[in-house]
């Protein structure tokens, strides 16, 4: 049946994986949010370095839809820049990683020469952006420190 030693090692086992999850999950999650981050700000510093060139790609490349490309474009660009901020410092992380999940999709729909180049970059950004809205910031985060300062 069960012995002694068989239900001690899992219960060791048990034990290890705990602090193992306790010490990784919440750097996988802050490494998700910086990485994704450090990519979309990135992105809009460049859009905002060479503006002419911004307004030139919204307007005759990418075909973002429903919307006027000259607001695409002041759209898209705030998104990079202010989005990223608040992933970092972990603040109302859900709902801005929702928010950055649709622009990573729209920016796939958008433009497309990242189907053939980049779209396995914005597969894997989608991934870590789902992981965060799905986890939440965990608890290297804004939304962890005011949950227990206002819990408190």
């Amino acid at each position: 049946m069960n012995s002694p030693k068989i239900i001690n090692l899992v219960t060791q086992y048990d034990s290890l994986i705990g602090r193992l999850q306790a010490l990784f999950v919440p750097l996988l999650l802050l490494f998700c949010r910086v990485w994704v981050a450090w990519v979309f700000f990135n992105s809009g510093l460049t859009k905002i370095a060479s503006w002419d060139s911004t307004l030139y790609l919204f307007e005759l490349e990418y075909q973002v839809p429903i919307i006027p490309w000259e607001l695409a474009a002041y759209l898209g660009t705030a998104a990079e820049l202010i989005l990223p901020v608040f992933m970092v410092l972990g603040l109302l992380t859900r709902p801005m990683a929702a928010i950055l999940f649709v622009f990573n999709i729209i920016a796939v729909v958008s433009y497309p020469v990242l189907w053939e180049q980049g779209f396995y970059d914005h597969q894997l950004w989608g991934l870590m952006i789902l992981i965060v809205v799905i986890w939440g910031a965990g608890p290297l985060s804004a939304d962890k420190l005011i949950k227990s300062k206002v819990i408190n």
